[in-house]
């Protein structure tokens, strides 16, 4: 790893601001951070675009931002009065934390920390370097480039498209879901994960109080949070495959719960992914991502009771299905044809509003980023082999269209899962981040944890 004088970031969401802040927590050099939208600076679309009832899917006692300081987010919440340890933090509360730590570094940090609000529309690398071109003329010169763009918009859904009605919303989060709708609407979602979810709170907040449809390939939503036994976790990483792992996961949960049996795996779930051949990789993605996802990341219970409520009411449907016709409806919305798994015949509804929750967009092939474009299509960025992100090596460092990974530009957050899978949630992050910025500072070699 080459030792780092300036390192720039595109990406001032989480991950790109918390690695900056760690950047200048360890080493003596200087960040050059650029973020396209001031007002994502250090919170990205998952705290910035967040509404007053999201809440954290994880307890504030493992949402601290350092993985060396384990209480460091709970420390800020109790002297904000916000919370505690065992409590689902808002996600603007959590935002404000995010925004004090870079206000934070700023002051200690002074001239080695820029902050620049301009969007990058390509990179060069001459052999000594990286140099950002910005929109408008004006250039950024580094050592090394970081690239952290977060989760991408969803993949555009060609039926919806072809209708080109406005009663379709493409990205969840860059539109007010429920303006102008009634209580006589229906509004159809387009998935049932976890943007579903945060679909269903946002618009249950915006006072809509007509009827929401999700539909997905199996219908699945979220587990919740809850209480577990206290069990003895597994030290050591399971061997074998990912089938036999699959076998002895539903083993464990009926001795220890499946809870625990799921949350046991967290410290070797990169290890266990990255053990795994393409072909082991490739069923899990094709036949278990859906079940493990609704598992894996759960939801506070709060929001678990409130869409219970929605159910109870009738104003809440998840359905098993896939949709195979769109019309548009003139000022009605759009007649959606779908059929229910499993069987033949189509059903339609009316809805007055389609919203795309199937979840962040993974294959760089088809991202509209000006910059991750022209990087793509210059051999600099590939995807990665199930294209569901951008091909790293296991250091971070981005892989080129001719397998060689770049010494002086890396990629960081949800992007890299090609390489690490578990890598959309603070706790991952977090340590990915931390990692990268120690070795870019030559810090972990203070305790020989590079030898």
């Amino acid at each position: 790893m080459l030792i780092a004088h300036h390192v720039a970031i595109v990406g001032g969401g989480f991950s790109g601001t918390l690695l900056a802040i760690n950047l200048l927590r360890y080493g003596a050099l200087r960040v050059t951070l650029v973020e396209r939208e001031p007002d994502r600076l250090a919170q990205g679309c998952a705290y910035g675009a967040a509404q007053p009832n999201h809440v954290l899917n994880v307890r504030a006692g493992n949402m601290s931002a350092f993985p060396d300081e384990p209480d460091h987010f709970v420390q800020w919440l109790e002297r904000e009065g916000l919370g505690t340890a065992s409590c689902f933090a808002t996600r603007r509360d959590y935002g404000r934390y995010l925004s004090a730590l870079l206000a934070d570094m700023q002051r200690q940090a002074g001239d080695r920390l820029t902050i620049m609000s301009r969007n990058v529309e390509d990179a060069f690398f001459p052999p000594r370097g990286g140099c950002l071109m910005l929109a408008g003329g004006g250039r950024v010169e580094a050592d090394m480039v970081v690239l952290a763009p977060g989760n991408l918009p969803p993949h555009d859904l060609v039926l919806f498209r072809r209708s080109a009605s406005p009663a379709y919303v493409p990205d969840p989060w860059a539109a007010d879901l429920g303006e102008g709708l009634t209580a006589d609407d229906r509004v159809l979602l387009v998935g049932t994960g976890l943007t579903a979810v945060d679909c269903v709170m946002t618009l249950d907040a915006a006072g809509f109080r007509g009827r929401i449809v999700a539909i997905s390939r199996r219908g699945l939503m979220p587990q919740v949070h809850a209480p577990a036994p206290g069990f003895e976790p597994r030290r050591e990483r399971p061997r074998g495959g990912i089938t036999e792992l699959v076998r002895e996961v539903r083993a464990r949960a009926r001795e220890v719960g499946w809870r625990n049996a799921i949350d046991e795996l967290r410290p070797f779930t990169q290890d266990i992914w990255g053990a795994a051949d393409f072909s082991e990789q490739s069923r899990f993605l094709r036949h278990l991502r859906p079940y493990w996802d609704i598992h894996r990341h759960r939801i506070a219970p709060r929001v678990s009771g409130r869409l219970e409520e929605l159910r109870a009411q009738g104003r809440l449907q998840s359905h098993a299905g896939k949709i195979v016709r769109v019309k548009p409806r003139d000022a009605r919305g759009l007649e959606i044809g779908w059929r229910a798994r499993g069987r033949r015949e189509e059903e339609s509804l009316l809805a007055a509003r389609a919203i795309n929750c199937t979840g962040p967009l993974g294959d760089i092939g088809r991202s509209r980023d000006v910059l991750l474009q022209r990087l793509h299509r210059r051999g600099l960025l590939r995807a990665d082999p199930h294209h569901i992100g951008i091909d790293v090596d296991r250091a971070g460092r981005a892989v080129g269209a001719d397998g060689i990974a770049h010494e002086r530009l890396h990629v960081v957050g949800p992007m890299t899962r090609g390489a690490h899978w578990e890598i959309v949630a603070v706790p991952d992050i977090r340590k990915q981040v931390w990692t990268l910025a120690r070795s870019m500072t030559g810090s972990h070699w203070v305790a020989a944890e590079g030898l």
